[in-house]
């Protein structure tokens, strides 16, 4: 019989003060955890956004460990700050567990909320510990816009590139490598780091901050549901026709051809209907030239009332493609 510390060994308090030293606090906390609400000094607007990990739903025990968990939290929520353009400056996290869980996991988590913020000097400034059936995490950011303003789904226009950042299909590549049995353990590169990828998402968040620093976006969102999916929502918010470029699409898909080609499964549409990886998609001035990181994939052709989005001269079903919350997985 293992002889792990469970949580039901020790009172919330003495839980907290395992994880409070391990967490980072944010530059600008006047008051950090400890009181009844954290109190932050910002200079511009913010912005607040939450988002929900539930176990077996989104992420399994057997192939996460805390620190994947947390890692993969916080990255889910820094980048739906980013993609409004603030920058990321606090969570809050909420943590429901059984009693049965090792208390080593939850410090484990609580260092992979640690490693996802530190780079960018945001903080873990408070939340809420309850009892629980499963393990289920729900993380509210908040996000600085720094005096811009924010980045709407709503600001592409007709004659704006289509651009892209980060990664593109790697997480629904990850996620059907584990079904099929493989792990971080494979010999080969590729493999193991698609295999990562999914289990600790990696939003490029610094190139994307600098070219909302610089501007040049006109519109942005973060790609967690699929590329068609959440570019559809650009399209309807905007009431546009985007074209997406296959050619320039099927460029970006080399990492993933491995896997696809080990599982005889479709790349593209791993790459259409694959959501997780928190890369960013958005629309800015054709005669802008492109930031640093950043692939031209589509253009908006034209107003459209609905939002269409079109590639290889075929209108797609938005609805047919990514990530539902609600449909049976």
């Amino acid at each position: 019989m293992s002889s792990a510390v469970r949580v039901r060994d020790l009172s919330e308090a003495e839980i907290l003060a395992r994880i409070f030293p391990i967490l980072p606090v944010a530059s600008s906390a006047v008051v950090p955890t400890g009181d009844d609400s954290a109190v932050f000094d910002v200079v511009g607007d913010t912005t607040i956004s939450t988002d929900m990990l539930i176990q077996d739903r989104h992420f399994r025990t057997e192939w996460s460990t805390g620190f994947d968990v947390g890692f993969r939290a916080a990255q889910q929520n820094i980048a739906d700050a980013v993609a409004m353009g603030a920058r990321p400056v606090s969570l809050v996290v909420g943590l429901g567990m059984p009693g049965e869980t090792s208390v080593d996991w939850v410090e484990d988590f609580a260092r992979g909320l640690a490693d996802a913020c530190e780079p960018w000097g945001i903080g873990v400034d408070g939340g809420d510990l309850v009892s629980a059936q499963e393990i289920c995490v729900s993380i509210t950011v908040m996000g600085d816009l720094e005096g811009r303003p924010p980045l709407l789904r709503s600001g592409a226009l007709p004659g704006h590139k289509v651009v892209f950042a980060g990664n593109l299909g790697h997480g629904i590549a990850g996620y059907e490598l584990l079904q099929a049995g493989y792990d971080r353990s494979d010999s080969h590169p590729g493999i193991a780091g698609l295999i990562d990828d999914f289990l600790r998402p990696k939003p490029p968040v610094g190139i994307v901050l600098e070219a909302a620093r610089s501007g040049v976006l006109a519109s942005l969102m973060d790609v967690s549901d699929g590329l068609i999916r959440d570019l559809g929502r650009i399209a309807q918010a905007s009431r546009v026709w985007i074209d997406l470029d296959p050619l320039v699409l099927n460029s970006l898909l080399g990492p993933i051809a491995l896997a696809a080609g080990r599982l005889s499964a479709d790349r593209r549409q791993w790459a259409l209907s694959g959501g997780e990886d928190h890369g960013f998609i958005g629309t800015m001035d054709a005669d802008t030239p492109l930031p640093a990181g950043f692939t031209q994939i589509g253009t908006v052709r034209g107003p459209d009332q609905h939002g269409r989005i079109s590639l290889a001269d075929r209108s797609l079903d938005i609805n047919g493609f990514g990530w539902d919350h609600f449909r049976l997985p």
